[in-house]
């Protein structure tokens, strides 16, 4: 009897080892942080990319979301992820310029002609899936892109063209081109995480900041600043990205569907931002008092001019500014 219960017992491990009894197969499971509240659409089309992954993986590979920065801020987040202790992030261009240079092509002000010329350049293989491979070896790859609507400019006084920005203390990203930016537009520039924003304005600290309508919404930026100046000086992507420690657990299969994923939720994202982005301005407008305000761009064009001649002279992204120039919108 005993000898049975103990081939039976060797029988049993050897089978649960391996995975097979009762089902069971190896799970992995990626932890995804970013900083954005459950309503925002970047968290909801993150929530369908991993919906996705699960269904292409037969449930190999899931992800678990992380939204309000409870797993830091972008920039920790990042930190975390290089150093392989999370496995996905959301970031943006502006602030992944610090950790590999070729992001620094989206941020140069007034780059896309139109909202179809930004998508060309996204999907475009010598261009935006160059750049999200580019990181590779630094600890990081990019997976896929969001749309992150155009910046513009908000405060407590209208802003019509640079002269208005003379003085002004402007939060931005913590972004080299985006400090040059304000700095060329007359502004003091002031880094700031975003999840400080809203007290600084209220307090004073800063005069203004500039992003897409949906900061006034669903950062509540809208109670404390209510002139939205729409320059739309840049187009600037959300990027999703995978730690390469977090990759490479993964199998060649996996990875594809991952990657398959990623691309399908940047196009559901497309047509959620659209609808979002229109629903955010009526409500900034009629229960914040919000006032949107047409502007004339020639001016802040010109005042930037200088850093598209000198980004067209860089080493790293020059070349990626000339074929995105080259690049025409989709039809």
């Amino acid at each position: 009897m005993f000898i049975k219960k103990t081939l039976l017992s060797c029988a049993l491990t050897t089978l649960l080892s391996a995975g097979i009894a009762f089902g069971v197969s190896a799970k992995t499971t990626l932890k995804l942080s970013h900083n954005n509240d459950k309503t925002h659409p970047v968290h909801i089309s993150m929530q369908y990319m991993a919906d996705e992954v699960k269904k292409l993986t037969d449930g190999e590979v899931i992800i678990r979301i992380y939204p309000n920065s409870q797993l830091g801020t972008q920039r920790e987040s990042m930190e975390l992820l290089q150093a392989g202790s999370l496995d996905m992030a959301k970031s943006n261009a502006s602030e992944l310029e610090t950790f590999e240079a070729s992001y620094g092509a989206y941020n140069l002000p007034y780059l896309f002609r139109n909202v179809d010329h930004y998508y060309r350049v996204l999907v475009d293989q010598e261009v935006g899936q160059k750049i999200l491979a580019s990181s590779q070896g630094k600890g990081f790859i990019g997976l896929t892109y969001y749309d992150g609507g155009a910046r513009s400019f908000y405060a407590n006084k209208p802003i019509l063209s640079p002269t208005d920005l003379v003085g002004m203390k402007i939060r931005v990203q913590p972004s080299p081109s985006a400090v040059e930016m304000i700095k060329l537009m007359g502004a003091s520039p002031t880094p700031l995480a975003y999840g400080e924003l809203y007290t600084a304005l209220q307090q004073k600290v800063v005069d203004g900041a500039e992003n897409n309508p949906t900061a006034l919404t669903l950062a509540r930026h809208g109670e404390v600043a209510k002139y939205y100046s729409q320059d739309e000086h840049t187009m600037i992507p959300d990027v999703l990205v995978i730690g390469e420690k977090a990759w490479a657990k993964l199998t060649p299969e996996q990875q594809a569907a991952l990657k398959k994923a990623a691309d399908d939720s940047m196009m559901y994202h497309k047509d959620l931002w659209v609808k979002m982005i229109a629903e955010n301005v009526q409500e900034a407008k009629d229960k914040m008092g919000v006032e949107f305000i047409e502007v004339e761009k020639q001016p802040f064009i010109d005042a930037v001019k200088s850093m598209h001649d000198k980004a067209l002279a860089d080493p790293t992204i020059g070349e990626y500014i000339k074929k995105i120039d080259a690049l025409t919108p989709a039809n």
